[in-house]
């Protein structure tokens, strides 16, 4: 069997086991086991069959048992174990991956019987050893830190590519979570290593222990376990609710005080690394056409407006504060003073900068930044050590993710001293400002120290290792999913709140995610969540729905808005688009009115009255609103556009016929040759029609365009006198 064929085979019984069809899976198993040289799991499968079989009889039978569902879950959790394990010990024998390289080469027999014990015993003493190294020779100290990074490889290799703890395994990872003599960043590459484990494994030991790790007094430790249980949690949602003693678990540590804010402000920094790619771009490419003026131009063209101009860069002021106080602005530059709004902006800048060789080893993307690491402490030794310059300080902030320190410090190091000095003092000014106001070594370690900087950081880290690591395609990008950890069984009792959710809403809603905005949105109207709320989160739910083009359900979160809070500008202003843009006309300009009665000299509310009027047929009025438009307006084309069409169908040719040589004067489209055309023609000077209407050919770009607007326009030809006959006598002139 190839990888493909073994995955999808494991993928069907995945998807029986969550359908709850254990029988059928039970099957398929055995059909899989085949492949599968373990004879201890095809001993668990035949155990199970048993069980399963003789539940059934007895359930059968009528016989009462009150555990009867709760040991169900626990033949489909088992079944899953076995299903987890079958497949990879298929794939050590047909997989590429480095994973399953690492898994079928045999140990060398000096390393066989290195467990997490002597793995810690040895890490332990590492802080000693250094330290009389350094009193006797570089080569003894080389030697010490070599036998370090050795040992931190191999932990790490061996707790990732251990896919199954046993009760001796669980036991020894709590003795390293106990232990006091262990360094937090070997413990912090421990809790990396069991992350990974479980992202290729499902294992509820390892991720109670992660748990465990949340609690540990070290804040770069307990962060990094959270990140990790909370990206384990989202990969294996549909498995959680068969082990409820994990959700027990979960809910019993919301007692932690500081559990269920780190919980949800972890939540907010992974959509925001969901925004890397964008602001990365935006960065790269800083003047970007408006996406939402490619309408169609057949459409209200003879206006001169198109449907999105008076939706752009028009959210409501009003709500500036609330995005502060809901966590996008002030927790979030708490957070990362550097970073806009917590997000990752140095994303581009550093992901050339990950070719090294210290970044060919999995586990070094995941070490954090540390002057003990043997590359940094031979540099730093060569170049005097000189610990309070700018370069030092950098590397003791927390503008930088700690893969990112790694490269600019080997970055810097290769230049010749003056180019060092030279690169530093390019740094960027506000960079530069901030580390002046950070100078304080106290200050800067408290603010590293931050549960949110350290969290911030370390997704960072993740994110780096997903999209730049050269063994990235081997790995679950789990940034490129849809990220709705408040619908995750083990966290949904945390996150399904309106003060988690009306953040995350308005997180989605800032970055112009409308559809993931209106769902969250949904929810907290259907939980409950705007009662005795202000007219603001109608508002934004509404300004969503219109993004989308949900016009109708615009309109009624509108309303309900204006219910709260009546004849708000903005409110009005929008239900007039929404009203407009569904094509009724006339109530729309009825709040077109409200708005204008605040705002008399607003030429938008003017002109769209005008068309609104014109849409109805009502063409003198509609005349008047684009006079006063003009008059308010110097040189104003969309007025002339709108007096030019309403005096052509009030057959006041010679005023439509200024009003379209005005605008050719100026910056003409194919709609205003055509009209300019049609005016002539009606007027009994076709050969000036014909070259009006060659012009609006050619500025068409092609005649099918042309003649698609055309023969919109033939009723209005007719009506003004032109017969149906000549019409196509006029076209074949062309």
């Amino acid at each position: 069997m190839n990888e493909k064929t073994i995955n999808e085979q494991y993928a069907y019984i995945r998807t029986l086991l969550e359908e709850k069809r254990l029988k059928e899976a039970l099957m398929q198993l055995e059909s899989l086991l085949w492949q599968c040289p373990d004879w201890d799991l095809r001993t668990r499968l035949e155990q199970l069959q048993t069980s399963y079989k003789y539940m059934l009889e007895y359930m059968k039978q009528g016989a009462n048992d009150p555990e009867r569902w709760n040991l169900y879950q626990k033949m489909v959790s088992d079944t899953w174990g076995i299903a987890d394990q079958s497949r990879l010990l298929i794939l050590d024998n047909a997989s590429s991956r480095y994973y399953h390289e690492v898994r079928r080469t045999p140990k060398s027999p000096d390393l066989s019987n290195y467990g997490l014990k002597t793995i810690l015993h040895i890490l332990e003493s590492f802080n000693d050893d250094l330290a009389v190294s350094g009193l006797l020779s570089d080569e003894k100290m080389d030697e010490v830190l070599k036998r370090h990074e050795d040992t931190l490889k191999f932990m790490f290799i061996r707790t990732w590519t251990n896919s199954a703890w046993t009760p001796e395994d669980e036991e020894d990872a709590k003795a390293m979570l106990a232990s006091e003599l262990l360094p937090g960043d070997d413990l912090c590459l421990f809790v990396s290593a069991l992350t990974l484990s479980l992202m290729e494994c499902f294992d509820l030991r390892k991720i109670m222990w992660l748990l465990d790790a949340y609690e540990h007094p070290n804040v770069n430790v307990s962060q990094r376990a959270l990140v990790g249980a909370m990206i384990i949690f989202h990969i294996y949602r549909s498995r959680l609710t068969f082990y409820p003693e994990l959700i027990k678990r979960v809910d019993l540590m919301e007692e932690i005080p500081s559990f269920r804010e780190d919980v949800a402000r972890i939540y907010r920094q992974m959509l925001l690394c969901q925004e890397t790619e964008k602001i990365d771009k935006k960065m790269r490419e800083e003047i970007i056409p408006e996406m939402l003026k490619n309408v169609s131009s057949m459409k209200n063209m003879r206006f001169g407006f198109e449907e999105s101009d008076e939706e752009n860069n028009d959210m409501n002021p009003d709500w500036e504060d609330a995005f502060e106080k809901s966590g996008l602005g002030d927790k979030l530059r708490e957070m990362n003073e550097l970073q806009l709004e917590g997000a990752d902006v140095y994303m581009s800048t550093f992901a050339a900068l990950k070719n090294y060789p210290f970044f060919r080893e999995v586990h070094n993307w995941f070490y954090p930044f540390s002057k003990q690491q043997s590359n940094v402490l031979k540099a730093m030794k060569q170049a005097g050590n000189q610990g309070g310059s700018l370069l030092d300080l950098i590397l003791q902030s927390g503008f930088f993710s700690n893969s990112d320190k790694y490269s600019l410090f080997f970055t810097i190091h290769q230049l010749p001293q003056s180019q060092q000095d030279m690169m530093l003092s390019q740094l960027n000014e506000q960079q530069v400002a901030e580390l002046a106001e950070k100078s304080n070594v106290e200050t800067m370690k408290k603010f590293n120290e931050r549960p949110g900087t350290v969290s911030n950081q370390y997704l960072h880290d993740l994110y780096r290792f997903f999209k730049l690591s050269v063994r990235k395609s081997e790995f679950r990008d789990i940034f490129k999913e849809k990220l709705d950890l408040h619908h995750v069984p083990a966290l949904d009792n945390i996150l399904h709140w309106e003060d988690v959710l009306f953040p995350i809403a308005d997180f989605y809603l800032s970055k112009e995610r409308w559809d993931e905005a209106i769902e969250i949105y949904e929810e907290l109207e259907t939980i409950g969540g705007f009662e005795g709320e202000s007219a603001e989160y109608y508002q934004k739910f509404g300004y969503a729905l219109q993004k989308r083009k949900k016009y109708a359900e615009a309109i009624q979160a509108y309303l309900k808005a204006d219910t709260l809070k009546p004849d708000n500008i903005w409110n009005n202003r929008h239900l007039a688009i929404c009203y407009r843009l569904n094509r009724n006309y006339q109530v729309a300009i009825t709040y077109y009115k409200k708005v204008e009665e605040a705002a008399p000299e607003d030429t938008n509310v003017t002109f769209h009255i005008g068309s609104c009027l014109a849409e109805l047929g009502q063409y003198e009025e509609a005349l008047n609103y684009f006079f006063k438009l003009d008059f308010i307006e110097n040189n104003c084309i969309k007025a002339w556009r709108g007096i030019g069409w309403c005096s052509f169908i009030s057959q006041k040719h010679e005023q439509a016929m200024k009003y379209y040589e005005k605008i050719i004067e100026q910056k003409p489209l194919a709609i205003d040759y055509m009209n300019a055309g049609h005016v002539a023609w009606v007027m009994g000077d076709i050969q000036k029609a014909s070259v009006f209407y060659g012009k609006a050919i050619t500025a068409s770009g092609n005649r099918e365009r042309f003649l698609e607007m055309f023969h919109k326009d033939e009723e209005a030809l007719l009506t003004q006198g032109i017969r149906e006959e000549d019409i196509p006598l006029m076209l074949d002139l062309l």
